[in-house]
């Protein structure tokens, strides 16, 4: 705890590993556990899963790795957004750790 921490929301699998690679690549972070989404429109979407990554370091590593990984993720799929929470609160912590990668359906 303590760290800041970057999440972007973006479209497909591949996408996000390449948008993670880039991140980790330009700054010293650590990548958090991948979440996923399949919303209820997911025919109408460029790729039909939503992956949110989540980078965790200092607030300017995280700024330099959230702006990495939204480069790389505009160059493949697309972006859905993005955000830097500086230094989450406890509860915002708990909320961090849920993924629904580990869920099966």
């Amino acid at each position: 705890m303590g760290q800041a921490v970057g999440i972007v929301e973006l479209f497909g699998l591949v996408a996000a590993f390449a948008a993670a690679d880039a991140g980790c690549k330009a700054a010293n972070v650590t990548l958090e556990e991948f979440d996923k989404n399949k919303p209820a429109n997911a025919d109408a979407l460029p790729v039909p899963l939503i992956v949110a990554i989540k980078f965790r370091g200092s607030v300017t590593d995280v700024e330099a790795a959230v702006e990495a990984a939204v480069r790389r993720a505009n160059e493949i799929t697309g972006v859905i957004t993005s955000y830097i929470i500086p230094r989450p609160e406890a509860d915002t912590e708990k909320m961090l750790k849920i993924s629904g990668l580990d869920k099966t359906k």
